[in-house]
């Protein structure tokens, strides 16, 4: 897991490099200090979810670029199992805290959903933006257009929410899991 926390710093420095921007700027542009911001470009650990959003819209990536290396494309959906030889788009101490972050005018906030096992399935809805889901605890069945997608703890799903989509719980036992819109 830590060569994959790595990764991610790399890759944001990498991006940060690319696109001529100073250590510094990207700090006070984040409102962290130079150390903290330094210190996620060097083990990528602790990088608030609401950073990388900020920092891939800076630097005109896709947000899963900077956690998988690879990008969503935004009119489907990429979604990720956790433990089957990919890059996993999640790592241990999520700071939720610190995750409704302002940008352009907006802000991001995180939502972290309960569903029980008796609970109705989610009437299938749209919105613009794009939609990330990581489970959390139990199973959680996404619907997505025509398909469903079982997501377990550490899996997640990342995809645009202009195509009809909802969520239920998929155990007996209540599922949570964190989604955010952007």
């Amino acid at each position: 897991m830590q060569e994959q926390m790595k990764q991610i710093g790399m890759r944001i420095k990498g991006l940060r490099e690319a696109c001529d921007v100073s250590p510094q700027e990207m700090a006070d542009d984040l409102e962290v200090s130079l150390d903290r911001y330094l210190s996620w470009e060097e083990t990528g650990e602790d990088v608030p979810i609401s950073a990388i959003y900020h920092m891939a819209k800076k630097f005109g990536v896709e947000f899963t670029e900077i956690l998988t290396g690879t990008a969503a494309k935004l009119d489907t959906y990429q979604f990720v199992k956790a433990g089957q030889g990919k890059e996993v788009d999640r790592y241990p101490g999520y700071y939720y805290q610190d995750l409704a972050w302002r940008y352009t005018g907006k802000t991001m906030q995180p939502l972290l959903v309960v569903l029980n096992p008796s609970d109705e399935p989610a009437k299938l809805v749209t919105h613009t933006g794009q939609e990330f889901n990581v489970c959390i605890e139990g199973k959680v069945t996404v619907c997505w257009g025509d398909k469903e997608f079982l997501l377990e703890p550490g899996d997640s799903i990342y995809f645009n929410p202009e195509y009809p989509h909802g969520q239920r719980c998929a155990s007996d036992v209540p599922a949570k899991f964190i989604t955010m819109i952007v």
